[in-house]
């Protein structure tokens, strides 16, 4: 009989054994057979809980299958192969074997979350998102990537703390913990969309990916793009589907992040914004809450990870190769990394949305069930934003690392493993585009939805022919952005720079009160010594009750009074 083993548990056992494992074939065979095995686990798995625990007052569910589970656990299996793969190289000590198990922890926490049937399962696997992802970006062991692992940390656990409060509250008010529909009805289901908007990068919460993501390793940000935002969105799927709130949400996201693209110098830090206009697209899409939109936002989370990965490792493999990332130093290395430059260019049409490209099935799907709902007003903002992501990314990304100007580098391609996991996301972004039928059979709803009919490809062909008009026109009239060393303000500077500052100035106003009320109850504690044995007729009780427990006696009291007050 065939026993339904918990989708994270064969990688949390794997990146023990791997940690374990010598270096060598038996280290890679792991590496790579761990998600062949967890995905032939999924096969033929039926719908509902598997497994049901009883811990205190909570019957926990930590492997159940809902609507969007099984996409999402074949997708998560098929990024673990790929980016193990692309990371198969990594053997140079300790450093990179912790970079290789924190990598499996990572997408079993990832599964671990997409199959949680409650929501403290979901918080657990929540917070494991964070604590083992965070190694990615340490493991480059420099100033930069230090100090944004640990905002990256900080900025997670307190999504996870959000997410615990809501769950409780909820708990508190309907009994049940089980994941499923919120929606935007009271404290609880408020703080669960700001926990699962701090994840997908919601607009003024996003600068978490765009800072720590380009700082993480080569191999690492590989991983980082394919599982926490995903997560976030399945997450949005199944509590908050139809929430009219997204879809405005998601338009922003897919439309402000091109302004900061279009400028931006570090080519990873580009398909950082590239990621949350793309999953703008998504957000919109469940918010739409149709059959179609639906469809098109989980089709489109799947796709992404394929081009986007397949992006992040073209970049990955440049800066193994040359140890540079910014579009200024770059330019002229298809004469040396020519396959890398054609793989990366498919990742490139395929975010685009060329037809016979991956993203052209998904996206459209999302624009089609925007029109069909009657939002005329929202669809030209992501009109606008699929222009625009052909220019930041379709064209950008390419034209300035492999193209442009002769930057004089010289090298030669990345070893073979990050060749052939990059040629396996180019085949998956070319035949799901060309034959969509095979990812429309694991959508969640049967919408009988077709892309390739003539309005849409002659819309979106109409749109990438005048897209890259206007590009070759900017380039040529010297209006378009030049690649040049700076820094860009975004939000962060509030936290980064901001904050800081703001705390050095009200701590001395807090040691000043602080100072005050000691020496004001100490001055009275005084005078109440020298008017006690007058009243009293005593000086032991004084002297054998120190000034200091007295001052926290009386704190300790008054705190009380009031918690019961408030409470009563």
């Amino acid at each position: 009989m065939w026993i339904d083993v918990p989708p994270f548990l064969p990688f949390f056992i794997g990146a023990v054994l791997v940690a374990l494992a010598p270096r060598g074939w038996a280290r890679n065979a792991l590496l790579l057979g761990i998600p062949v095995l967890g995905g032939i686990n999924l096969i033929g798995i039926q719908a509902g809980p598997h497994l049901e625990v009883e811990l205190f007052q909570y019957t926990l569910t930590p492997f159940s299958v809902g609507t969007f589970s099984l996409l999402f656990g074949y997708l998560f299996h098929l990024a673990a192969f790929i980016g193990n793969l692309f990371a198969l190289h990594l053997k140079r000590g300790d450093e990179d074997t912790l970079q290789q198990s924190a990598a499996l922890v990572y997408a079993g926490s990832a599964l671990g979350a997409v199959f949680a049937g409650d929501f403290i399962t979901l918080f657990i696997f929540w917070e494991l998102l964070a604590f083992s992802s965070v190694f990615l970006i340490w493991a480059r062991r420099g100033e930069r990537s230090v100090r944004a692992g640990f905002r990256y940390l900080v900025i997670h656990v307190l999504s996870g703390v959000l997410l615990l409060a809501g769950a409780l509250i909820r708990f508190h008010q309907t009994g049940s913990i089980t994941f499923e529909y919120v929606g935007l009805e009271g404290l609880a289901g408020w703080l669960l969309f700001i926990s699962f908007g701090i994840k997908a990068a919601f607009p003024l919460l996003h600068n978490w990916l765009t800072d720590a993501y380009p700082e993480g390793t080569a191999t690492g940000t590989v991983f980082l793009s394919a599982f926490t935002t995903k997560v976030a969105v399945f997450a949005l799927a199944v509590a908050f589907p139809g929430t009219e709130a997204l879809i405005y949400i998601g338009a922003a996201m897919t439309a402000f992040p091109i302004f900061y693209a279009v400028i931006e110098n570090d080519l990873r830090r580009v398909l950082g914004y590239s990621m949350i206009n793309q999953i703008g697209f998504m957000v919109t899409g469940i918010g739409i809450g149709t059959a179609l939109s639906l469809n098109g936002a989980v089709a489109h989370a799947f796709n992404d990870v394929l081009f986007k990965g397949l992006l992040f490792m073209g970049m990955g493999a440049v800066l193994h190769q040359t140890g540079r990332m910014n579009g200024s130093d770059l330019g002229g290395l298809y004469k040396s990394m020519p396959f890398t430059a054609a793989l990366t260019t498919v990742g490139a049409a395929s975010i685009s949305a060329f037809p016979l490209f991956s993203g052209f099935v998904s996206k459209s799907m999302v624009m089609a069930a925007l029109l069909e709902e009657g939002y005329l007003a929202v669809w030209p903002v992501l009109l606008f934003a699929s222009a625009g992501v052909f220019h930041h990314a379709g064209i950008k990304i390419p034209f300035f690392a492999f193209f442009a100007h002769d930057s004089g580098i010289r090298t030669k391609e990345p070893p073979k493993n990050m060749l052939l996991a990059m040629s396996l996301g180019a085949v998956l972004c070319i035949g799901i585009g060309t034959f969509p039928q095979f990812l429309y059979a694991i959508l969640p709803f049967e919408t009988g939805y077709w892309p390739y009919d003539v309005t849409h490809v002659l819309t979106q062909t109409q749109l990438l022919f005048f897209g890259a008009l206007a590009f070759v026109g900017l380039q040529k009239t010297g209006i378009y952005p030049p690649e040049l060393p700076s820094v860009n303000i975004d939000v962060e500077w509030s936290y980064r720079r901001l904050a800081p500052k703001a705390i050095r100035a009200i701590v001395p106003a807090i040691s000043f009160v602080n100072r005050t009320v000691r020496s004001a109850a100490v001055s009275q504690f005084n005078a109440f010594q020298r008017v006690a044995p007058r009243i009293y007729g005593t000086r032991g009780m004084a002297r054998q009750w120190p000034t200091g427990n007295m001052v926290i006696w009386v704190t300790v009291m008054l705190a009380a009074y009031l918690i019961f007050y408030f409470l009563k």
